[in-house]
């Protein structure tokens, strides 16, 4: 099971909260990935986690001013990104740009998307892993895999449709082992998480609980 911690732009520790996540990878065997601000993408990964963006542009080298560029994030120790966040929406010809330029970087790419449709048109651009997570969900207290199971499974079942080689995650609310747990039981292989461990007041402990079941 996958687990990536997307910082956003919370007011939180980034370094902090990638030695968190490093020591609880280590010790439990399970692997676990940071997506802090770009500008602080290089102390990340300094600390030994897996580090990943949280978004690259549909660019490339030229004259693209705050743009973030693929290779860029990869130069700062970045190993992935994500793409299409319900916070960062970008059309569907910009995402297939942006996993062209993610392939140019050799960065591992996940596809976010609001539900089973979307993952399915997301599926077909051939990323790494597409993550479904229904906007309405993310940033509160419920899990996706508890408050709408059937929108995991669906979306499960729509990226097997297209390539079953696409990994499917599930993002939104998820903070607890029980999430973890509910979320492997329907099909998914990872999920995306931010204030459950971004807003802690110990990340570590909020990570330990998190795995305690893996």
């Amino acid at each position: 099971m996958f687990i990536l911690v997307n910082l956003k732009a919370y007011p939180c520790d980034p370094v902090a909260v990638a030695e968190a996540a490093r020591t609880v990878a280590d010790a439990h065997g399970v692997r676990i990935a940071v997506a802090p601000q770009a500008a602080h993408l290089d102390r990340v990964a300094a600390t030994g986690v897996e580090t990943w963006a949280q978004h690259v542009a549909p660019v490339d080298h030229g004259s693209h001013t705050g743009h973030t560029l693929a290779e860029a994030a990869a130069d700062a120790g970045a190993t992935g990104t994500l793409l299409n966040h319900s916070e960062r929406r970008l059309t569907l010809a910009d995402v297939d740009g942006a996993l062209d330029a993610a392939a140019r970087a050799d960065l591992a790419t996940v596809v976010c998307a609001n539900n089973p449709e979307q993952v399915a048109a997301a599926t077909a651009l051939g990323p790494d892993a597409v993550a479904v997570e229904p906007p309405a969900l993310i940033g509160g207290d419920v899990s996706v895999a508890t408050a709408d199971p059937d929108i995991v499974e669906g979306a499960v079942a729509a990226a097997d449709a297209i390539d079953p080689d696409v990994a499917v995650y599930c993002g939104a609310g998820v903070s607890t082992g029980d999430d973890l747990a509910a979320a492997a039981d329907l099909g998914a292989e990872g999920v995306l998480l931010a204030s459950g461990v971004a807003k802690a007041d110990d990340p570590k402990a909020a990570l330990e609980q998190l795995v305690a079941g893996v």
